[in-house]
C-alpha cells in the first residue's frame, strides 16, 4: 500500500472514514441569514459563529452560548435548536461556545433574556442545518429535496423510504450553501418544545462531575486571597507582611486594586501555591488603611438621609388637586433594606495574562463584557482575550460585574503565572456591591367609582454605582410621567392623575442590580398601596386591580389567577393577599395564604404563583425558576438584610444573615398561561410579586400593615 507522506491531519481523517467530521452551522449578528458552513473536526476552534456541530457519527453537539447559573440556559437553548433539527435530547450533548462577539453576537447574561431575546434566531439555526442536511441527501438519491424530510437525526426519503443518519451526510452538508430563508415550525407542531423535558445537567450537578468556578484547576497554577479595605473606597497606607512570608508555600505579597464601577477600590494581595498556605498568611498580614476622604456611615444614617431626600420633592399642583378631589386619600411610607447577593458559589476566577493574552476561567456571568473590559484595560486586543465559562453556583447579577476577573488578571500579570483568585464568604458577602435599599412615600385617592383617581410614589435610593458622592436634587415632579420598577403598564393608561420620582442619596456604599432589578424593591412599595387604596375602597384587592386592566391579557391573568387559587372561597378570618407585576416582558401574579397558628405565630401557608411569559420552552425550568424566586424573596422579606456600621458592613456570614431553611419553605404551586404571546423573561419576574402578596395576606388576617422589610413573623 502506497502511504501519502505530505497527507495532511485533517485529510487523513476525511479518507478515514469521516470519523471526526462536523458540519458546523451558525449565522452572524445580527442579520439572520449571514451564515457559513465548512468542514471541522469536532474538537477543533471553529472560526464560523456556530451552534450545531454533527459529527460523522450523527453524534450532536449543541453550543450554549449564555452562562448557566441554574436558570436552565444548558437546556432550554439547546432543546430550541433541536426541535427545528429534528433530534432529541438524548441524541445532544451540550457545551459552553466561546465567547466571540463576532461570531455570536451579545453575550450578556441579563434581563432574563436568553430565550426572548434569541428563539427566532436560534429555531433558524436548527432549521438551516435541518435544510442542508435534506438537500445533501436528495443530491444523493437524486430527488427533489421536498420529496424528504428529517426526523430523529435521519432524513427520510418519503417515496421509498430510504434513509440516511445526519453523520453519513455532514461532508456533503457542510459543502452546502446555507439558506438565507427558511420556514419554521408552527407552534402546534413541537414535539419537544413546551415539553418538560429532564435537563441535561442535572446528573453531573448530582454525581459532583459539574466543573463549577471552584472547581477548574491549570497546571502550575498559584492561589491568591485578598485582604481587602471594609470601608470599600478606603486605600492601602501600608502592610506588614514579614509573618505572612513565614508561611511555607507564599510567594509573593503585594497591593492590588479592582474596579467598581469609577472607583478603585484597593488590597493586599497573598499569592501561594495551595489555597490553605494563602488563607493562612492572609491571617497574618498587617494592613493599615487610609480612610481619609469619604463618609463611614450606619445604617441608621444612611435611611435618615433617605427620608430627608424624601421631603425635597415639590409636588406638582396639579396632582395635588386631584388628590383633594379624590373621595378619600391616604399616605403612607415603605422601607427596603440593602441586600447581599450571597450566591452560593462565593466569587473566584482564574487568569492567565502573558504577554499579549489573557484568558479567564470561571463563574462569569457577562463573559463578552468581561473580554471588552480586560481588553480595554490592560490594552490586549479583544481577539486575544478568552473568557471561558464554567458553571456559576448562582449569579443574580453579581456575577455580571467586572471587578472581580479583573483583579484576577492583576495579579496573573504581576506573577506571570495563572492564578486563581478566591473569595471567601467573608470577602463575598462584605465587599458588595449590595441590593440598594429605599425609602418610598406613596400617597393616592380613589374616586366615586372605586377606583384609583391619583397615585403618587417617590423614592430615595442609591442607583448601581460606587456610591453618590454629593447631594443629588431630586428631579421635578410632574403629573402622569416617571415610571415605577414592576407596575402593570395599564396603570399608566386608567389611572387619570400619577406621579414617579426618584432621587439617588449620597453615599459611599456600592450598589449594583439584584435579580429582578428594580421591580425587587419598587414593586414591594406600589403593591401594597395598592392593596391599600383597594381597602379604601372597601373593594375585594385582586378585583380592584382587575377594574383597572384594559389589556385582555392582564385581565385574563387575573381570571386565571382567581381560578387556581380558589379566591372567591376565602373566609373572613383566612389571610389572603395578592400581588401582580411585570418584568422583563412578563406578568407574574402570586397570591399568598397565611393562617394564625395555636401559639399565636403566623405560618404562610401556601404560595400560589402563574406566570405569563408566552411562548415558552420547557414547563418544569419555568416551574423550579418561579419557586427558586420565591424562595429567593422570602428569604429577603423575612430572614435577612445587610447592615452597616461606620461604612462596614455587619452580616458577612450566613450566621448573621440567615438563608431559608427548608422547614421555612410553605408549598408553592406554580402554573404558567398558555397563550401565542412573544416569549418574555423567566428567571427574574417571579420574584417582585411575592413580599407584597405576603405583606398583603398579613393585612387581611390581622388588620396590621408591614411596610419595612425584613420583619419577623413571629413579631406581628
Amino acid at each position: 500500500m502506497e502511504h501519502k507522506k505530505d497527507l495532511s491531519r485533517r485529510a487523513f481523517l476525511q479518507q478515514a472514514g469521516l470519523s471526526g467530521l462536523a458540519l458546523t452551522i451558525g449565522y452572524y449578528w445580527p442579520a439572520i441569514g449571514k451564515s457559513t458552513g465548512e468542514i471541522v473536526r469536532a474538537d477543533d476552534v471553529t472560526e464560523l459563529m456556530s451552534w450545531i456541530s454533527i459529527d460523522s457519527s450523527g453524534k450532536v453537539t449543541i453550543f450554549n452560548h449564555r452562562s448557566e447559573m441554574g436558570q436552565g440556559t444548558w437546556q432550554s437553548i439547546p432543546q430550541i435548536i433541536a426541535e427545528e433539527l429534528e433530534v432529541s435530547m438524548d441524541q445532544v450533548s451540550v457545551q459552553y461556545a466561546a465567547v466571540h462577539p463576532t461570531k455570536y453576537g451579545p453575550q450578556p447574561q441579563e434581563g432574563s433574556f436568553s430565550v426572548r431575546g434569541w428563539y427566532q434566531q436560534l429555531l433558524r439555526v436548527g432549521t438551516s442545518a435541518r435544510e442542508m442536511l435534506i438537500e445533501a441527501a436528495a443530491k444523493q438519491w437524486h430527488v427533489n429535496p421536498a420529496e424528504c424530510y428529517a426526523e430523529n437525526g435521519e432524513v427520510i426519503h418519503r417515496g421509498t423510504g430510504k434513509r440516511l443518519n445526519y453523520g453519513t451526510l455532514v461532508k456533503d452538508a457542510a459543502r452546502l450553501k446555507p439558506p438565507t430563508e427558511v420556514k419554521l415550525k408552527e407552534r402546534k407542531d413541537y414535539k419537544i418544545i413546551g415539553k418538560s423535558l429532564r435537563r441535561n445537567d442535572t446528573a453531573a450537578k448530582t454525581n459532583g462531575t459539574a466543573v463549577f468556578g471552584l472547581d477548574k484547576k491549570l497546571p502550575g497554577m498559584l492561589y491568591a486571597v485578598v485582604e481587602r479595605n471594609p470601608r470599600f473606597r478606603g486605600k492601602v497606607k501600608s502592610f506588614d507582611d514579614s509573618a505572612t512570608r513565614s508561611i511555607k508555600g507564599v510567594k509573593r505579597v503585594f497591593k492590588v486594586q479592582r474596579p467598581v464601577f469609577g472607583i478603585w477600590c484597593e488590597g493586599v494581595a497573598v499569592v501561594a501555591d495551595s489555597l490553605w498556605a494563602a488563607m493562612q498568611g492572609r491571617k497574618l498580614l498587617k494592613v493599615q488603611w487610609d480612610d481619609e476622604g469619604f463618609e463611614h456611615l450606619d445604617s441608621e444614617q444612611i435611611f435618615a438621609r433617605m427620608q430627608e431626600d424624601l421631603n425635597k420633592f415639590s409636588s406638582p399642583e396639579s396632582f395635588e388637586t386631584a388628590l383633594k378631589q379624590s373621595s378619600a386619600a391616604i399616605d403612607a411610607v415603605y422601607e427596603m433594606p440593602y441586600q447581599s447577593h450571597s450566591c452560593m458559589e462565593p466569587l473566584n476566577c482564574i487568569a492567565d495574562v502573558k504577554d499579549n493574552s489573557i484568558e479567564i476561567w470561571g463563574p462569569i456571568q457577562e463573559a463578552l463584557w468581561v473580554q471588552a473590559d480586560l481588553s480595554e484595560r490592560l490594552h490586549v486586543p479583544i481577539e486575544k482575550v478568552t473568557v471561558n465559562m464554567t458553571f456559576l453556583g448562582g449569579g443574580f447579577g453579581r456575577k455580571a460585574f467586572l471587578d472581580y476577573p479583573h483583579e484576577a488578571a492583576l495579579i496573573s500579570k504581576e506573577m506571570k503565572a495563572p492564578v486563581q483568585v478566591m473569595w471567601t464568604r467573608e470577602d463575598d458577602m462584605g465587599a458588595g456591591p449590595f441590593r440598594p435599599g429605599a425609602l418610598y412615600r406613596c400617597r393616592g385617592g380613589v374616586d366615586a367609582q372605586k377606583k384609583i383617581f391619583a397615585l403618587q410614589i417617590i423614592s430615595a435610593t442609591q442607583y448601581s454605582s460606587a456610591g453618590e458622592d454629593k447631594e443629588a436634587e431630586p428631579q421635578a415632579l410632574k403629573e402622569n410621567t416617571g415610571g415605577i420598577g414592576g407596575i402593570i403598564y395599564d396603570y399608566y393608561k386608567t389611572i387619570p392623575h400619577y406621579s414617579f420620582g426618584s432621587v439617588a442619596i449620597k453615599s459611599p456604599i456600592p450598589t449594583m442590580w439584584w435579580r429582578a432589578p428594580g421591580a425587587n424593591i419598587d414593586a414591594f412599595a406600589c403593591e401594597c398601596f395598592i392593596d391599600e387604596l383597594a381597602h379604601l375602597a372597601s373593594q375585594d384587592p385582586l378585583a380592584f386591580r382587575k377594574a383597572h386592566f384594559t389589556f385582555d391579557r392582564y385581565r385574563a391573568l387575573v381570571d386565571k389567577l382567581a381560578a387556581i387559587s380558589n379566591w372567591e372561597a376565602r373566609r373572613k378570618n383566612d389571610g389572603w393577599g395578592v400581588a401582580i407585576t411585570e418584568c422583563f416582558g412578563s406578568m407574574v401574579g402570586q397570591v399568598v395564604k397565611v393562617s394564625r397558628q395555636q401559639d399565636r405565630t403566623i405560618k404562610i401557608d401556601k404560595v400560589f404563583a402563574l406566570i405569563d411569559c408566552g411562548w415558552y420552552v420547557n414547563p418544569d425550568i419555568i416551574r423550579a425558576q418561579v419557586e427558586g424566586s420565591i424562595v429567593m424573596a422570602l428569604g429577603a422579606a423575612l430572614n435577612h438584610a445587610t447592615h452597616f456600621e461606620q461604612g462596614k458592613a455587619v452580616e458577612r456570614n450566613f450566621h448573621s444573615y440567615p438563608m431559608p431553611r427548608i422547614n421555612e419553605i410553605p408549598e408553592i404551586e406554580v402554573h404558567i398561561m398558555e397563550n401565542d404571546e412573544k416569549p418574555g423573561g423567566v428567571g427574574e419576574p417571579g420574584l417582585p410579586a411575592f413580599a407584597p402578596a405576603l405583606c398583603n395576606a398579613i393585612f387581611d388576617l390581622t388588620g396590621k400593615r408591614v411596610r419595612q422589610l425584613p420583619f419577623r413573623l413571629e413579631e406581628v
